[in-house]
Formats: C-alpha cells, structure tokens, sequence
C-alpha cells in the first residue's frame, strides 16, 4: 500500500515539468534546479509510486501509462494548493472571505457587472470569482459545492437547489440594418424560421428554449452558425450570416448595424434565477451577496 504522505509538492512539480517537456536538461533549466537533482527527484518519486513514470529514449522521455495518470492527478492538487495560497493570502491582507459564482451568459451580459460592481464597492474586502457557464453547469456546480451561487434560465430545472427571482427580460429577434424585417418593431417567432439562425453553442438554455419553439410549431430551425458568446451572434449577424434570438440587453450601442425586434410570444418573457444549496448554510459573505444580488443589486 503507497503512503499518500510520501509524495510531496515540489517532486509533484518537477514531475510536471519532465511530463511537459519530455527532457530532463528543460525541465532542469525550467525548474532553476541541476540535473542530478531533478534526476534524483524523479527517481525517488518513481520509488514512492512503486512503478516507472517514464520510459527513456535516447532523444527524451515518454510517459508509461502510470505516468499519463500521474500528470492528471498532480495537476488536481498543484491546483488546489495554488487556490489555497491565493485564499489564505487574501486573508492576510485582510480580504474577509470569497464567493464563488456560476452564472449563465445572460445574466453576465446583461446584469452581472453593475450589480457586481456596486457589491464590491459596498464590501471591498470580500473577494468575488465569476465562472460564465451555461445554466445546467451552474445549477450543478452549485449542488455540487463548486460554486456558492448560481444564475441560471427559468427552463432548466433545478429541483435540488433554493431559487430566487434575480432579473426578467425580453428575448428579441437581432437582424442586420437592411433586412427584410428590419422595418418591423414586433414579431412572432414563426416568422422568422425561413431565415438561417446564428445561435450559442449547444447546451445554452436560450438555444434549447428557441429549439424547443420551432419543435411546438412543427418546424426545424436552420441553424447555420453556433457561437459560444451574444458578442459573436452580434458579429455574426451583422456579417450577414442570419438572424439571432438575444435577450433585449444583448444588443449594445456600438452594434450600429443591426436591428433588434420585440419577439411577441409568451415564451420570449424569461426569469433569471439565483440558485443556492440551502440559504440557511450559506457564509456570511455569501449570504450579504445573494441578498444584495435578490434586491436588484
């Protein structure tokens, strides 16, 4: 049985940098260390596993099996040390705790920087960290422990997780300045699946909610291009690529070439939530930011 105590964080990093560049002479000079000694590191930890972590080739080294899973672990708990520096750090220089939010890109387009904003002005010393992840991921994340708080759309369930209301908004059909329905200032959704659709990614809540509107209308959407961000549909589209359904705070001033219009279907109007495991087990600082998050920022 190999003694989890054995191993420690500089061999773990020196093994990383032997993995990543396959010559003990590079990771020598990248670990500011001789060659004997970072020999004898990888030696010693090779004793420490129990089994070889390489196998030696006249021009460098290669990875054994065991030491391809080596290299997913060690990057698990260099990272985690490293999060746990920068967090104790903080509290030295008087930094009273650290929130951890997952939100999808709506709310951090739209909401998110303002209200964020005015917290940290508000709270100076409590640290904030923003992941933009699609809705499903933060809901996970949060339920997982990952994140402290999670944003997410009203059509993806969240059955495990406290919700409260954060913002609502208005979805809108985005064309460029000299479309065939730029003239309009309403529309309905069915009048828009002859054209070709710029959409997020695959996953995104507002995808799956305009896919799931074509299907209620017996239609299949002609999805031309996916984008991972609402900047990149805009683009997109005033490149003339197709049409895009945003979120009415999605299109900015300085995109002048396009054209947004009030989709008129019941199922434009969303709700953004606020997800937590359980209100009552939530860190102060946490606690301060889903209340100030919950009163419109």
């Amino acid at each position: 049985m190999i003694n989890p105590g054995h191993f420690d964080l500089q061999s773990l990093r020196v093994f990383l940098h032997v993995a990543l560049t396959g010559s003990l002479t590079r990771a020598a000079d990248k670990s500011h260390m001789t060659l004997s000694a970072l020999s004898k590191r990888i030696a010693e930890l090779e004793r420490t596993a129990d089994c070889s972590l390489f196998i030696r080739h006249p021009r460098g080294l290669e990875l054994t099996p065991a030491g391809t899973e080596l290299v997913q672990h060690a990057r698990a708990v260099l990272d985690s040390v490293n999060r746990m520096a920068d967090a104790m750090g903080d509290f030295a220089i008087g930094v009273r705790g650290h929130v951890r939010i997952w939100a999808n890109t709506s709310a951090v387009t739209q909401f998110l920087p303002r209200d964020l904003a005015a917290f940290v002005r508000e709270e100076p010393l409590i640290r904030l960290s923003l992941e933009e992840k699609v809705s499903a991921e933060s809901i996970a994340a949060v339920a997982a422990g990952e994140a402290d708080l999670g944003i997410f759309a009203d059509n993806v369930p969240a059955p495990s997780l406290e919700k409260y209301l954060y913002r609502r908004d208005h979805l809108m059909v985005v064309v460029p300045a000299d479309h065939p329905l730029a003239a309009l200032t309403e529309i309905s959704f069915s009048e828009t699946l002859e054209y070709d659709l710029v959409g997020l990614n695959t996953g995104s809540s507002l995808l799956q909610r305009v896919t799931d509107a074509a299907a209620s209308l017996d239609k299949a959407l002609r999805l031309r291009i996916q984008v991972s961000s609402f900047d990149g549909i805009c683009r997109m589209i005033e490149a003339g690529l197709g049409v895009g359904v945003l979120p009415d705070g999605a299109v900015r001033p300085e995109h002048t070439g396009l054209h947004a219009i009030r989709l008129t279907d019941a199922w434009a109007r969303r709700s953004l939530w606020l997800g937590v495991r359980a209100r009552a087990s939530l860190a102060p600082e946490a606690l301060k930011l889903l209340d100030h998050l919950r009163h419109g920022g």
